[in-house]
C-alpha cells in the first residue's frame, strides 16, 4: 500500500523537491524547517541536466530558467587567463534541455518555496523533531515545540550535519576532504557566457559561472584554513590575499568588490552512508545521506534525483519495506560512482604530482555515465 501522510525534515532543495513530488502524487505531505524564517539565500549554484530534469519534474523549470543563465561548455584557462581548451558538457539531463545552467541559489530555493505552498503542503517553521517512536506500520514522532504527529514515512532531509541520521540509527558522520572554498557573488562582466576555471595559480584552482543576467559567482579552492574563519561573512581581504596570482577576468572580478562584499568561506566535506539510508518507515536523502566536493558539480542534481524517485517508490504499489530496497539499490550505487570520483578529483586537486592523475578522463566519464536514466 503506498503511503499517504509523509512527515519531510528540512525545508532545502531536497525536502523542498521531495514534497512537490510527493504532494504531486496524491501523498498529504507534512514539512518542517527549523528556520523560523523560509527563503532562499545563498550563492551561487551550477545546475546540470539532470538537476533541471528533475525540477522540470516537479514543475519550476520554467521559472528558475526565466533567471538562470544556460550554457553548454566549460573553459580551462591558465591562471594569468590564458585559454587552455573549450570543453563540450554532456546533456546528462537529455537532449532537450541545456547540459548546465547558473542560478542564482535564491532564486532557486525561492521557486521551491512557492511551488511547495502550491502544491498544498503544510509547512511549519522554527522547529524540528524532538523524539520519534516507530511501529509496523507508522512513525509516531514529537517536535520541540511539544506537538506530535503520526505519519507514515518520515523523510530527513536535513542536510551534510542532518540531525536525522543520529535520530534514527545511522552512526556514519562527514569527514574534511582536505581543501576549502571561497565563495563570492559579484557583477557578471557581459563576457562571461560560460564555466571557466582557472589552474596552474598559487591554490588548487579559481573559477566562476555565471548565475544570472547581471550576476556570477566567484571561487577559490585553497587548503583548510584556520576553522575560526569558516562561515558567512569571511574576509573579501584575506580572499584577495589567498587569490593573489590568478588574473584574467577571475582577478578583475575579485578586485572590483566593495571592501565590505560577503564572502563564504566552508571547508568542505564529504559522506556516503553506504548502507540503507531508511531504518523502518524512517530515513535520510540528499545530502544528509551523500555529499561530494563540488568537483563535478552534481551535489544538488544527487538531491534532487533522490527526490524525485523516492516519491515515485513509495506512492507505488509496493509495500513500503520493498519500495524503499528498489529505491536503495538504484540510487546507492549512483549517488557512490560520483562521490568517488569526486573523492579522486579532490585528491588529485591536492596532489597534482601524482602520477596517472588525469582529471579531464574521470570528469568525462562520469558525466557521460550520468547521461544514464537516474
Amino acid at each position: 500500500m503506498p503511503v499517504q501522510k509523509v512527515l519531510v525534515v528540512g525545508g532545502g532543495i531536497t525536502g523542498s523537491v521531495l514534497s512537490v513530488a510527493l504532494a504531486q502524487r496524491g501523498a498529504d505531505v507534512e514539512l518542517v524547517e527549523i528556520s523560523p524564517q523560509w527563503f532562499g539565500v545563498g550563492h551561487g549554484i551550477t545546475l546540470q541536466g539532470n538537476a533541471l530534469k528533475a525540477l522540470r519534474t516537479v514543475g519550476v523549470l520554467d521559472r528558475v530558467l526565466e533567471r538562470a543563465v544556460p550554457f553548454d561548455m566549460l573553459r580551462l584557462l591558465r591562471a594569468d587567463g590564458a585559454l587552455m581548451a573549450e570543453l563540450p558538457t554532456p546533456h546528462t539531463g537529455g537532449p532537450e534541455l541545456p547540459s548546465t545552467a547558473g542560478a542564482m541559489r535564491s532564486d532557486l530555493q525561492n521557486a521551491l518555496c512557492d511551488a511547495v505552498y502550491a502544491h498544498g503542503v503544510t509547512v511549519r517553521l522554527g522547529l524540528t523533531i524532538e523524539r520519534l517512536d516507530q511501529s509496523a506500520d507508522h512513525v509516531d514522532v514529537t517536535f520541540t515545540d511539544g506537538s506530535t504527529g503520526r505519519y507514515d514515512l518520515m523523510a530527513g532531509a536535513d542536510g551534510i550535519n542532518s540531525r536525522m541520521r543520529e535520530l534514527i540509527g545511522i552512526t556514519t558522520r562527514p569527514t574534511p576532504v582536505g581543501m576549502s572554498i571561497f565563495r563570492v557573488v559579484a557583477h557578471r562582466p557581459a563576457e562571461m557566457v560560460c564555466h571557466e576555471v582557472y589552474y596552474g595559480g598559487p591554490r588548487y584552482k579559481a573559477g566562476y559561472s555565471p548565475i544570472a543576467e547581471d550576476r556570477c559567482y566567484a571561487y577559490l579552492l585553497d587548503e583548510n584554513l584556520d576553522a575560526s574563519l569558516i562561515g558567512p561573512r569571511a574576509s573579501l581581504a584575506l580572499m584577495r590575499e589567498r587569490g593573489a596570482g590568478y588574473g584574467g577576468m577571475w582577478g578583475r572580478i575579485i578586485a572590483s568588490l566593495p571592501d565590505d562584499t560577503a564572502v563564504d568561506y566552508r571547508w568542505i566535506e564529504a559522506i556516503l552512508v553506504d548502507e540503507p539510508w531508511y531504518r523502518g518507515r524512517t530515513m535520510v536523502i540528499g545530502d544528509a545521506a551523500h555529499a561530494c566536493p563540488p568537483l563535478i558539480a552534481q551535489g544538488a542534481a544527487m538531491c534532487m534525483e533522490d527526490a524525485v524517485l523516492l516519491a515515485e517508490y513509495v506512492t507505488g504499489d509496493e509495500p513500503l519495506e520493498k519500495a524503499l530496497e528498489q529505491f536503495m539499490n538504484r540510487r546507492l550505487p549512483r549517488v557512490r560512482m560520483v562521490l568517488e570520483n569526486s573523492l579522486q578529483l579532490a585528491d588529485w586537486e591536492i596532489h597534482p604530482e601524482t602520477p596517472g592523475a588525469d582529471p579531464g578522463r574521470i570528469m568525462s566519464q562520469t558525466l557521460q555515465s550520468l547521461t544514464e536514466v537516474a
